[in-house]
């Protein structure tokens, strides 16, 4: 009698053979197919999550880079994913071939600009926030009301510099405010200051790329809020309400100002003005609101300043130095103008630190591939998350001799094509056809603010009761946007701008 003919022995034979069907149906479907860029090995149904710390990840995909190159393929859950980590590569596929890579995954925020998906809609806002953001005309006439923001932040830095970090939030959001919408901020508590503050909160927890683990398993987005573990649905429910505010109760104040015969120009007048010209404000009323909202929500300025207050403490060589080419080319008698720009040099050097230094959205905001593409050889699919990893790029050893220091000297007397290879501004802004549409105004504001700090104050390390110095750690928060942890500092008026900083006292804006 044979083995196979026992019943038994049969049904084993058959559990044990189609379990090793199972494994080499799921080696296949889990194992990284030949044709896929490098990347670590993914497991079944998780993929490489495991891989991805919470944490920092930008610093990760950094440390792969070594083993699996610049360009690296992960599975994350469902979702395929490439991490880019040169500017050669995000050159070649976010600029060279934009036409591909600049969808955005669908997050569930299709209706801010920053994770808005490809198409007319999004073409249209980022004209409308080119007009006031970007087009130097227009910027030119927001220089007035930069100024004026200024002259608040040194004063507050001057009489509450415990609060450095709410008054740069202030000033950040307080030149975007007047250029949308025509509201001057007058106070710390403004309603429309505080709409911008939770929804700012809000959406950069929330788009973090793998925030949630919706992100990477659509169908989890139909279970229910009460369920145990959707907290990730009422953190967007909760974030959505604050978006809300934040598109509804500014457009409603242009409103009620163009109401009362109130002339004052913004961006969000103009669009009024120009759709109900055309008879088309009803079906273009929401998409006003919207554009608003997410771009002064979305800027990012802040952290770069607060990036540059934590270097000012921890380099004062660096800071001393830029303050003595101030002093030698404007001298003490006014603040530093864009008029100036180009006669401050190492100050020019000092920004484009700041900006390597530590990237503030060190992933960048992830696109998307519309369709499959073959790059080196590899296969990308259709629909693969691919992550701009500006943080590698901008700390990447061979170009950055070593990164982690703060040297602005790494840029003087750089070539023209060599500063085109090498300045930061080229890289933390984003790239190809998702570039960040208010670059310029954000650079202006930086450098503007930047300059007025380094001519009147010094920001220095604090002392302790017994007189020593207290030395921050260079710590950076972690996340979709990243800015040096709140760190003490002593920020004092200087004696050489005493003259200066006394005309800020009886300024007209009064300080509260």
């Amino acid at each position: 009698m044979s083995l196979l003919g026992c019943e038994p022995l049969r049904a084993l034979v058959a559990t044990v053979s189609a379990a090793l069907i199972c494994c080499v149906l799921l080696y296949a479907r889990f194992t990284r197919a030949s044709d896929l860029p490098p990347g670590p090995r993914p497991l079944p149904f998780i993929g490489n999550i495991h891989q991805v710390p919470i944490d920092d990840a930008e610093r990760t995909y950094a440390k792969w880079s070594s083993q699996y190159g610049d360009i690296i393929f992960l599975k994350l859950f469902t979702r395929p994913t490439l991490i880019v980590n040169s500017t050669a590569a995000a050159r070649e596929l976010l600029e060279k071939r934009s036409a591909k890579y600049s969808d955005r995954p669908p997050f569930g925020w299709g209706d801010i600009i920053g994770t808005q998906r490809m198409g007319e809609r999004l073409r249209k806002h980022r004209r409308w926030i080119h007009s006031t953001f970007f087009a130097r005309g227009a910027l030119d006439q927001l220089t007035q009301a930069q100024s004026r923001e200024i002259r608040t932040l040194l004063r507050g830095l001057v009489y509450k510099p415990e609060q450095y970090v709410a008054h740069l939030h202030r000033f950040t959001s307080s030149i975007v405010l007047e250029a949308l919408y025509g509201h001057a901020i007058t106070s710390d508590d403004d309603e429309y200051l505080t709409y911008a503050e939770r929804a700012l909160k809000g959406t950069t927890e929330v788009t973090t790329p793998g925030a949630a683990i919706v992100d990477f398993i659509p169908f989890l987005r139909h279970v229910p809020a009460w369920f145990p573990g959707a907290d990730f649905k009422r953190q967007a429910a909760k974030t959505k309400a604050a978006v809300q505010l934040a598109h509804t109760k500014p457009y409603e104040l242009v409103e009620r100002l163009m109401a009362s015969g109130d002339e004052k120009p913004s961006l969000v007048r103009s669009l009024i003005e120009q759709c109900t010209a055309k008879g088309t404000l009803a079906e273009e009323r929401y998409d006003i609101m919207n554009v608003g909202a997410i771009t002064y929500v979305g800027t990012q300025t802040q952290s770069v300043l607060l990036n540059f207050m934590l270097a000012a403490v921890l380099h004062p060589e660096a800071y001393v130095k830029a303050q003595e080419e101030i002093d030698r080319v404007v001298g003490n008698d006014r603040l530093p103008d864009l008029s100036d720009r180009n006669s401050l040099p190492y100050l020019e050097c000092m920004l484009r630190e700041v900006y390597r230094w530590n990237a503030p959205v060190p992933l960048g905001i992830p696109h998307a591939l519309s369709e499959e593409d073959t790059y080196r050889g590899y296969r990308l699919p259709k629909d693969c998350m691919i992550l701009t990893n500006l943080w590698c790029m901008t700390q990447n050893a061979e170009l950055y001799p070593d990164p982690e220091t703060f040297r602005p000297e790494r840029f003087w007397g750089l070539s023209e094509e060599d500063l085109e290879e090498l300045c930061p501004s080229n890289i933390v802004f984003g790239y190809g056809r998702r570039i960040c549409p208010g670059r310029r105004f954000a650079d202006r504001s930086i450098w503007l603010s930047m300059a007025a700090m380094i001519a009147t104050l010094d920001i220095q390390k604090a002392r302790d009761a017994s007189g020593g110095e207290i030395t921050p750690p260079m710590s950076f928060t972690s996340g979709s946007v990243s800015h040096a942890k709140e760190f003490v500092c002593s920020i004092k008026p200087r004696a050489a701008a005493a003259g200066l900083i006394a005309s800020f006292a009886t300024s007209t804006t009064a300080f509260t």
